[in-house]
Order: C-alpha cells, then sequence, then structure tokens
C-alpha cells in the first residue's frame, strides 16, 4: 500500500493552509474595519475591536482557523468537483466559529443580531478563503490532495 502522506503531500498542504490563513487574515482586518467604523455606532461591543489588542486576539484566532481550513479543506476537495463538498466544507468552519460566537452573545445577554451578523461573517470569511484556495489550485499554486 503506499503511503500517500509523504514530505510533498506536507509541503502542499502547509502552503494551502498559509495561503488561507494570509487570506482570511486580510479579509478578517477589511470586516474588523468595517466593524469598527459601520457598525460600531448601532452595537456598542464592536467598539472594543477599537483597542488593538482585542484586534490582534481576534486576528490570530481567525488567522489560525483559517489554516486549519486550508489544510482540511485541500483534503477534502481532493480532485472531486462535487460542489457540496466545498460548500460543506465551508459551512462547518463558518457555523463552528459562528455558533461559537452566537453562544457567547447569549451567555453575555447581550444584543443577539450583534452575534447573528458575526455568525454571518464567519461564513463569508471562510467561503473567500474557499475561494482564495479554489484560485490556487487551478492556478496550480497548490497542488490538489491526490
Amino acid at each position: 500500500m503506499q503511503n500517500t502522506f509523504n514530505l510533498t503531500e506536507r509541503i502542499e498542504s502547509l502552503k494551502a493552509g498559509a495561503i488561507s490563513a494570509l487570506g482570511l487574515f486580510l479579509f478578517f482586518t477589511i470586516i474588523a474595519s468595517v466593524n469598527t467604523l459601520v457598525l460600531a455606532e448601532q452595537f456598542d461591543a464592536l467598539a472594543g475591536f477599537q483597542e488593538m489588542h482585542q484586534f490582534l486576539a481576534s486576528g490570530a484566532g481567525a488567522t489560525a482557523s483559517g489554516f486549519l481550513f486550508g489544510v482540511t479543506y485541500r483534503y477534502i476537495i481532493r480532485q472531486d468537483t462535487n460542489p457540496h463538498l466545498k460548500s460543506g466544507a465551508v459551512l462547518a468552519f463558518g457555523l463552528a466559529r459562528g455558533l461559537a460566537q452566537v453562544e457567547i452573545g447569549l451567555n453575555l445577554n447581550a444584543d443577539l443580531w450583534l452575534f447573528v451578523v458575526l455568525g454571518l461573517e464567519s461564513i463569508l470569511l471562510f467561503g473567500f478563503a474557499g475561494k482564495i484556495l479554489d484560485l490556487a489550485i487551478q492556478r496550480q499554486w497548490v497542488k490538489p490532495f491526490g
């Protein structure tokens, strides 16, 4: 039986993770800026993102999630053209992150709509990361698994 987890596959996974992490962090920065400039006026809880340490902590979490998403996404889609695999991976990661934010909001008795918005943003973040990885695979910057 051939070992498919050789060094080349691991390097490709690291590349997928790095591309996804970078893309997700950049998109997170854009969303956090919009939250700070626009939505913070409507939701007081978003005003906290104006402090650098909160932005950096959230950005680090988003970057780590992006890396894990990139590695996992590459293994999930392999060379399959089934769009449900791609959307399922995006929704799984987006909902896991988004529902955690909703749960925090419920525990803090905060405005639920704020955390619903943040949950939807999580799905958008991973959707963006998925599109970046699709582009990277299409341009052969990253090889699909297998």
